[in-house]
């Protein structure tokens, strides 16, 4: 498998990582400049470095792009890679809108390509154990789906970079960066998808363009409800996305900053299913590479995930659960519909991605 990376922050250098492990050839690397590009190639054990990105994406030597820049070039660079015949992985969001995330779904499909979506939180094999145990009816109906994604690195009014800006990372930060990253995991478990939206942004600090969070409720098309709460300034929380999912027979907790066990609540008693590869369901145990009590963490998941999108490329077929540009639209029309939702003080319905490109989010 012939890859390259658009991006060597430090998204880029996970990507590079986990494409090594699957047994990638690392062609080259592109970065904001050609100079660092090269320090970026002697970094990340690339064999060259691109002058730009444009020129990567369309490399004859090439089979796998990997998009990892700023927002505002995802679209066009995804495009030219899948019209130059790559296959592309590309971080969320796919485009600065819904709309133009259905369009890139539109040219994916037009192309022929595998394509992949970061949502790498599904790769947890506790994660995996939840949605097994709400599949195979062990939960029973679904009734309350809660939690959050808390973040504190933009606390500060000094605290800043590139996604603050509208122009590069969009127009929602704190939902469409890691709220994003909730609602995939939200409807991945449940099987549930969220069809109804009441929101409620706020910003701390004044002059930003973009929300530091967001309040929302919502109705699934499986007659559950749910809400949670998306922060990048909650002092102390550094990468806490936690679920909790109600059932009828037994409540399912995850929390990603504590990923080794799954909180298992019932009327008459509350367990932990650890992280043991001889406990856990087999889709569970596929990914619980290592004994229990040696921990496995983000990176793993990463690399779980670049393996699956390379194996999805080799075979012709995507093993169960790998995010595709489908879920990166599901992501953009939930953002959308937030936006929409806390601009009009209203509830606004989410489109259904299953006729993927029809339309987008008015309001």
């Amino acid at each position: 498998m012939r890859v390259a990376i658009a991006g060597t922050g430090f998204i880029g250098a996970v990507h590079a990582r986990s494409a090594r492990l699957a047994g990638a050839r690392l062609v080259g690397v592109a970065a904001s400049t050609p100079e660092r590009g090269l320090l970026a190639a002697a970094a990340l054990g690339a064999e060259r470095s691109f002058d730009t990105a444009e020129q990567l994406v369309e490399a004859s030597d090439v089979d796998v792009v990997h998009i990892c820049t700023p927002n505002h070039l995802h679209q066009p660079l995804a495009e030219a890679a899948l019209a130059a015949g790559k296959h592309v992985i590309l971080e969320k969001p796919l485009a600065l809108d819904d709309r133009g995330a259905s369009e890139l779904v539109e040219a994916a499909t037009a192309a022929g390509r595998v394509t992949a979506v970061p949502f790498v939180y599904r790769y947890y094999p506790t994660v995996r154990e939840a949605r097994e145990r709400v599949r195979n009816g062990t939960s029973g109906p679904i009734r309350l789906i809660h939690g959050g994604y808390l973040q504190d690195w933009l606390l500060k009014p000094e605290d800043d970079n590139w996604r603050v800006d509208e122009a590069l990372g969009g127009a929602s930060r704190a939902f469409g960066d890691i709220g994003s990253h909730w609602c995939d995991l939200a409807e991945f478990v449940t099987g549930h998808r969220i069809t109804r939206v009441s929101a409620r942004t706020y910003t701390s600090v004044q002059g930003r363009p973009t929300e530091d969070a967001v309040i929302m409720q919502f109705e699934t098309d499986r007659g559950a409800v749910g809400s949670t709460v998306i922060s990048q300034i909650s002092a102390g929380r550094k990468n806490r996305l936690h679920i909790e999912i109600d059932a009828a027979e037994e409540a399912l907790f995850f929390d990603q900053e504590e990923p080794e066990a799954l909180w298992v609540g019932r009327r008459e008693h509350a367990t932990l299913i650890k992280r043991d590869p001889g406990v856990l369901s087999e889709p569970a145990a596929r990914l619980a590479t290592i004994p229990a009590g040696h921990p496995q963490g983000y990176n793993d998941c990463f690399a779980a995930f670049v393996a699956d999108a390379y194996a999805a490329v080799t075979t012709g077929e995507a093993p169960d659960g790998l995010p595709a540009f489908q879920d990166g639209l599901r992501a953009a029309r939930i953002t959308a519909a937030v936006l929409s939702s806390a601009r009009t003080e209203t509830w606004v319905d989410v489109p259904d991605t299953a006729a993927l490109t029809a339309g987008a989010v008015d309001g």
